[in-house]
């Protein structure tokens, strides 16, 4: 039995929630670990950030962000509306302000002071529903992703631009 672990960064956007294609460093971890039967999870342990399967469209919007995941952002946005003053989520409440004010690097949250850059409780509801990773069985040495499988990292934070981590885990023979 054998086990790898890696850990890569991609870099999220001020603005918009990012959807990032991992496909090819994950397949490329996997080719490596020596794994030829077995399962690769691909996780995060960003609080606003999610992992998950889908289909490569092809199609992309003026921003470079593909047509389902353009969609599906919609589809949250419905569900789950954008974090745009104090009032509309009870997150983050005074408690929580100061807890972060707190903090050694208080700055990186809070640059200046600015409490808005905590108005990411959509985010974090977002990434709730769809999950901090995925599990994909590996068969000769390959991810079984099919044809039009791809593996996407998304961060539903817009109040600034971050470097977040994605984690790789294969175990298997």
């Amino acid at each position: 039995m054998t086990a790898r672990y890696d850990e890569f960064v991609v870099k999220s956007f001020k603005g918009q929630s990012s959807f990032i294609d991992v496909t090819n460093e994950v397949r490329e971890f996997v080719q490596q670990s020596g794994v030829h039967e077995g399962i690769c999870t691909v996780a995060t342990t960003h609080t606003t950030c999610a992992v998950f399967l889908e289909e490569y469209t092809h199609d992309e919007d003026s921003q470079g962000v593909d047509y389902l995941s353009v969609d599906l952002e919609r589809v949250l946005t419905k569900l789950v509306p954008r974090h745009s003053s104090k009032d509309s989520y009870l997150y983050p409440g005074e408690k929580h302000y100061r807890a972060v004010e707190s903090w050694p690097n208080a700055e990186d949250y809070l640059p200046g002071g600015d409490r808005t850059l905590l108005f990411n409780g959509d985010a974090h509801i977002k990434a709730t529903i769809i999950g901090e990773s995925v599990t994909i069985p590996i068969k000769g040495s390959k991810l079984t992703l099919g044809t039009t499988g791809y593996v996407y990292f998304a961060d539903f934070d817009q109040t600034q631009e971050r470097k977040r981590k994605v984690q790789v885990v294969v175990i298997g023979e």
